[in-house]
């Protein structure tokens, strides 16, 4: 397809890109399903990790990371931030790590360590291809920040209609299906990254949904609806690379969904909606980048009792008595059970108005709703950023229940859901970093 007109801007950014395959070279256990009973059997399309890094004139830099995978544990990313500040000197709010959340990838070490029954075989090669992964991942974020030349970025908005809410009230409390009248964010933000010439190098896009077209039966490697939207983007634009950033659709899915055709489907469909933008008008990105990252701690409500995880030894459920082992284990050797979890919050602002948060965890669509609304200019928000430890309720949702705010929580490892406040502690701790990078310095000169 024609490149569209470049938005009429200086050029006061740099932009560097780069894409490395990360799909497995052998069967593997795949990440996201429990009810799944096999090894992975081949691929329908290969598996990405894409690094798209940003500087500005004052030397400040942001790397975002998008991957083919369910999520980044929390000590895989941590040790690839570790790697990135030794090698690259990318301090840890200039470095985002998005998982697509894709049902169709490979389990990775410590990732919903409840959901699997892995024999030693299955945990051995989980390892090796976390460290490859480790490995390859660093290496995309070294060869974008060593390609940055000048360019232009623009930013605009499409929509894709197949995200639909899941959560279905009934005179029994909600269960899963598909609910119209529900909760949905089906804006696609896309930003455009051009050669000062106008010549299209890279495009970020994302979706808030479940990346789940693609259910339990499927065994093949896949990016899901996601994966097909970038190869239909890159298709029609040779030489460009695409980043799909998942956003906050954790009670949210693909409508239909089950088939192989619905997913190429989805894909197609996010795809014109990117295009849409692409072609159409656009605003300009540019100026200083600022960074900030934190960790909000989300308090646990009061866990079960001792006596009452060694009841649930004898439950029906296999995934029940897997978790009260392993509540019972961490009692028997710590004394006590985790009260909190450390969720990542993380914020990216360029020039005034242009702002891109990232939570942390499976985080509900109020969220986003919420940010577009209370936050000035243009606003993406992005969900399993930096580490993806669980589902993230809002408060709306906790006198519902249903699967999201507690049932989920056992294949995560935790000892019982979160208390309805963690949405105010979480939106508190943006609010802060937002006022923190308006307030921030300009940097050191890029070295």
């Amino acid at each position: 397809m024609g490149q569209s007109p470049a938005p009429a801007v200086g050029v006061d950014l740099r932009a560097g890109l780069a894409t490395v395959v990360i799909t497995p070279t052998e069967p593997m256990w795949m990440a996201g399903y429990a009810a799944r009973t096999g090894r992975s059997e081949g691929a329908l399309h290969d598996l990405y990790a894409r690094a798209l890094a940003l500087g500005d004139k004052e030397g400040e830099r942001v790397v975002i990371v998008s991957c083919d995978l369910l999520g980044f544990p929390r000590d895989l990313a941590g040790r690839i931030a570790e790697r990135a500040e030794e090698e690259f000197q990318l301090r840890r709010e200039q470095l985002l790590l998005n998982a697509s959340h894709t049902h169709t990838g490979p389990v990775v070490e410590d990732s919903l360590v409840g959901a699997y029954e892995l024999t030693p075989e299955d945990q051995a090669r989980i390892r090796a291809y976390t460290q490859r992964l480790e490995d390859s991942i660093v290496g995309v974020i070294g060869r974008a920040l060593a390609s940055m030349a000048p360019a232009q970025i623009s930013f605009g908005t499409g929509m894709a209609g197949f995200a639909m809410n899941r959560r279905v009230p009934t005179p029994k409390g909600i269960v899963g299906g598909t609910y119209p009248e529900g909760v949905v964010d089906r804006d696609v933000p896309v930003l455009r990254i051009d050669t000062p010439e106008g010549k299209l190098r890279g495009i970020v896009f994302g979706y808030a949904c479940h990346n789940t077209t693609l259910t339990a039966q499927f065994l093949q490697f896949s990016g899901d609806y996601s994966g097909f939207a970038s190869l239909a983007i890159e298709k029609d634009h040779p030489g460009a690379t695409t980043l799909f950033l998942a956003g906050c659709g954790a009670d949210v899915n693909p409508a239909p969904r089950s088939r192989l055709d619905l997913a190429e489907d989805h894909g197609q469909e996010l795809a014109q909606a990117v295009e849409s933008v692409l072609s159409g008008r656009r605003t300009p990105v540019k100026g200083r980048i600022r960074t900030a990252y934190d960790l909000a701690a989300l308090p646990f409500a009061p866990p079960p009792s001792r006596e009452e995880f060694t009841a649930r030894l004898q439950d029906k459920n296999v995934y029940h008595r897997r978790h009260a082992e392993r509540m019972l284990a961490k009692l028997e050797s710590n004394g006590r059970l985790s009260r909190e979890y450390p969720c990542p919050v993380q914020v990216v602002r360029i020039g005034e108005d242009f702002t891109l948060v990232a939570i942390g965890g499976e985080v509900a669509t109020d969220y986003a709703l919420r940010l577009k609304k209370e936050l000035r200019g243009r606003v993406w928000v992005a969900g399993y950023s930096n580490d993806v430890f669980g589902y993230v309720p809002s408060a709306r949702m906790f006198p519902e229940g249903g699967y999201e705010v507690n049932e989920s929580m056992i294949y995560y490892d935790h000892p019982g859901p979160f208390i309805p406040q963690i949405e105010e502690i979480i939106i508190r701790r943006i609010n802060k970093l937002i006022e923190q990078t308006r307030r921030a310095p300009a940097g050191p000169a890029e070295r």
